[in-house]
């Protein structure tokens, strides 16, 4: 049976290297991923966020020119998330597409829910990387 899935993107006016560089940097997770942790650290080479409920494993696909940024979180409680997501040429820009899926037991209103906090984080993120470079 398919799963139940959003698709939630971001333009961004910058290139799709500049774009994912960035976001592909766990470091970088606390300025723009708030939906997902208040902050980040790297122990032994794994990167871990900060979640309500305790340090949850993060690790990004091995780094590609396909502008792949697909994610695996593995929650405290020990269950594994994969999470797709992709940086699209978008003219002179970038597109950053962020693929919400619906968990087993997820109402209507939690998955709408988690979707909107995915479209405050793709937005925060296009303030980040459009903001004045000094």
């Amino acid at each position: 049976m398919p799963s139940d899935s959003r698709h939630v993107s971001e333009h961004i006016d910058r290139s799709p290297a500049d774009v994912y560089a960035y976001t592909s940097d766990p470091a970088n997770l606390p300025a723009w991923a708030h939906g997902l942790g208040s902050s980040v650290e790297n122990m032994d080479g794994r990167w871990f966020v900060q979640t309500p409920d305790g340090p949850a494993a993060v690790a990004f696909a091995p780094p590609n020119d396909l502008g792949v940024l697909d994610h695996q979180v593995t929650t405290p409680s020990g269950r594994t998330v994969h999470v797709p997501m992709r940086v699209l040429a978008d003219g002179d820009g970038s597109e950053v597409v962020f693929t919400v899926r619906r968990m087993p037991g997820m109402t209507d209103e939690e998955l709408e829910r988690d979707a909107g906090l995915v479209a405050a984080d793709l937005a925060t993120l296009k303030r980040v990387l459009e903001a004045p470079r000094l």
